[in-house]
């Protein structure tokens, strides 16, 4: 077996298990439930790590803990986990568990947003458009709008409307540019 069929074939065996221990969890209520999803996210499955930032986010079978929820955002996200890459993000933005950095808000956006994470790509926009952790830029903030609502993300769709009257002609056809350029490369 050459080394592309070994690693796919562990990781489908660890995606495989963390979802046995995940499902069993949530047989179990809320507590085992927590307890459960812990055990797979401490062995590195990164869905269990994502789905226990969220039970600490929210206080799912566990007290509400923002920091613990960063931590486990944060090891998710650096496994690629778009949707955890965002929600870090978030965090950062509205300054929960973390010190506010607008900065580092961005950088978790970025990431979601070129692995095609609609709501994260939208956020950046915005960042763009405001000028929150990246210098103020209607062309970049423009093209994570139209990418984020090609996507159907409906509230970048009714922003979008207000935003398009603050644009230039030329900012508008330079934001569709790089929204262009963005798909023909993602489609390579």
């Amino acid at each position: 077996m050459n080394a592309f069929w070994k690693l796919y074939h562990r990781d489908l065996s660890r995606c495989l298990i963390g979802a046995v221990l995940i499902i069993s969890a949530g047989c179990n209520g809320g507590l085992s439930a927590f307890k459960e999803t812990r055990k797979a996210a401490e062995m590195g499955y990164t869905n269990a790590q994502f789905n226990l930032s969220n039970m600490y986010r929210v206080g799912e079978g566990v007290p509400k803990n923002d920091k613990k929820a960063v931590t486990w955002y944060r090891k998710a996200a650096e496994q690629g986990n778009a949707t955890a890459q965002h929600n870090l993000g978030w965090m950062y933005y509205k300054g929960e568990g973390v010190p506010e950095n607008d900065a580092e808000a961005v950088t978790w956006y970025r990431k979601a947003a070129y692995q095609g994470n609609a709501i994260a790509q939208g956020n950046l926009g915005t960042m763009y458009c405001k000028g929150e952790g990246v210098p103020e830029n209607y062309e970049e903030a423009y093209k994570w709008f139209l990418l984020a609502a090609a996507k159907g993300e409906e509230k970048v769709k009714e922003a979008m409307t207000t935003f398009e009257g603050l644009l230039t002609a030329k900012q508008g056809a330079e934001g569709q540019r790089r929204a262009a350029a963005y798909h023909a490369k993602e489609s390579q």
